[in-house]
């Protein structure tokens, strides 16, 4: 499997690319990852250093990787964090040019923007532009509940709620969605859920919830998903895997006591998950 991942990438620590690619190659995935920025670090540090690409020199890579003659064996494109308005018009423009050379290819679009406790932690424009623009273009998305209220004009709050919005969101044009944080009056106590649906039905999980939140898990939870979804076709399975494994390294970051994700450390979690999580499909 080739997987062409258009995201953010920084030397010190696992977010965008930096987070998603070690466990899509330890899965055996072929990944040609195209930076969006290079910074040092995430910006949750409050200081970062480092550029910000233009949006033409990431459509120059992503134009030099068409002339190699790569498009053809690319089974899915990756996208997430859009740190600039311009990155939307490549990324649309680099999926309808990998989809022209191979009609099977996947597009997955992790449409980040924010959460419901911080609210849009990126420019104004950004969620338009992903509601609007890049969403209606993608296969699989991976939003949080609070994204996925934001796209499609909803306030998800239990489980119906939310099912009715992923509906919604396939109206728009994605057939896949992950729903990577489900919140509900009637989650059991010290769990956090996962929500999977496409045309063939809707699955969750819940997994014990982690007294701490790490940058980058989303990522790896996108990438993930991707993988095992475009190679199995199996919305259930994908989801299972996914949370075996992001728990997995979840667990172990806390364990080591550091901020950053222990994502090297973790790797049997990609390549051997425990599948120790149930999923129980509700439709």
């Amino acid at each position: 499997m080739k997987i062409l991942s258009i995201q953010s990438a920084v030397a010190y620590g696992h977010v965008g690319n930096s987070a998603a690619v070690f466990p899509l190659q330890r899965i055996g995935v072929e990944v040609l990852p195209v930076y969006t920025v290079n910074f040092s670090n995430h910006t949750g540090y409050g200081a970062w250093r480092g550029p910000l690409i233009a949006p033409d020199d990431v459509r120059e890579v992503i134009t030099g990787i068409e002339e190699r003659g790569a498009f053809p064996q690319i089974d899915a494109v990756l996208s997430g964090y859009q740190g600039g308005v311009g990155i939307a018009d490549v990324i649309v423009d680099a999926v309808a040019r990998v989809k022209a050379a191979n009609p099977s290819a996947l597009y997955a679009c992790d449409p980040v923007m924010g959460n419901a406790k911080s609210g849009c932690f990126v420019a104004p424009e950004i969620p338009v532009l992903l509601r609007d623009k890049v969403v209606p273009v993608a296969d699989i998305i991976t939003p949080n509940q609070f994204e996925l209220g934001y796209l499609t004009g909803t306030e998800p709050a239990d489980l119906a709620s939310t099912l009715d919005s992923v509906d919604r969101a396939h109206e728009m044009g994605p057939r896949t969605v992950l729903v990577t944080s489900v919140e509900r009056p009637d989650n059991a106590d010290g769990t956090l859920e996962m929500l999977a649906a496409d045309d063939t039905g809707a699955w969750i999980v819940a997994t014990p919830r982690l007294p701490f939140k790490a940058n980058g898990s989303g990522d790896v939870t996108a990438a993930l998903f991707t993988a095992h979804y475009t190679a199995t076709g199996s919305a259930a399975d994908a989801l299972a895997r996914t949370a075996s494994s992001v728990f997995g390294l979840l667990e172990q970051t806390l364990a080591s006591g550091d901020r950053e994700l222990q994502l090297v450390e973790a790797q049997e979690h990609y390549a051997n998950p425990r599948m120790e999580f149930e999923v129980r499909q509700v439709r």
